[in-house]
């Protein structure tokens, strides 16, 4: 026993060093473990927000290029409208422009405009498709005096320009009503084609 109370003497400064250094280690280690342990959760956090955002910048790039290809289709869409083709060829232009002039009434219908007159006139010599390329197009020009409201008459505008095939708008005039200025008189020349 005595010898360990000589070691113990001898080496009493190194032990207590060596005790007062682990205490102190688990002292420290017990302050910086929730420092680290948050280091750790916010850089768990932050890969985690990198990769969301590195997926919604590839879903917004992939949106603008969705938009700019749509756009792009938009502005070509007036140049990429069809002249209407008949299912049955040789026809005269009356039965060949009929198909046409009833998608023109049941736009006017849809949109709950009234008709006082629709006047036609087929093959106008004044076209330039007549005179220059009569051979391959039918045209009709349709005279409509027309009466609605202001929202009516602007469906009706939207659907004109949504039509499927070719058509040309050559003449608006448009006159508030005298008793009712919420009606519209409208005078209008539109030109329908077709291929031969």
């Amino acid at each position: 026993m005595d010898e360990y109370k000589i070691y113990f003497e001898k080496f009493k400064n190194a032990i207590l060093l060596f005790i007062f250094g682990i205490v102190l280690f688990v002292f420290l280690l017990s302050k910086l473990m929730p420092s680290v342990q948050a280091i750790f959760r916010d850089n768990k956090t932050y890969k985690t927000q990198v990769e969301s955002y590195e997926e919604k910048q590839r879903t917004l790039e992939t949106l603008k290029q969705q938009a700019a290809k749509k756009s792009k289709e938009q502005k070509n869409d007036p140049v990429a409208k069809k002249f209407y083709k008949p299912i049955i060829s040789g026809a005269d232009t009356e039965t060949i422009i009929t198909d046409q002039l009833q998608d023109v009434i049941t736009i006017l219908r849809a949109n709950m405009i009234k008709a006082r007159s629709i006047d036609y006139e087929y093959d106008p010599a004044d076209d330039a498709f007549v005179a220059n390329a009569g051979d391959k197009y039918h045209v009709c020009r349709l005279t409509l005096e027309l009466i609605s409201d202001y929202k009516s008459f602007e469906r009706f505008m939207q659907d004109l320009y949504k039509h499927e095939h070719f058509l040309d708008m050559e003449n608006i005039e448009i006159l508030p009503y005298e008793k009712n200025k919420k009606i519209l008189l409208i005078n209008m020349k539109l030109k329908l084609y077709a291929q031969k």
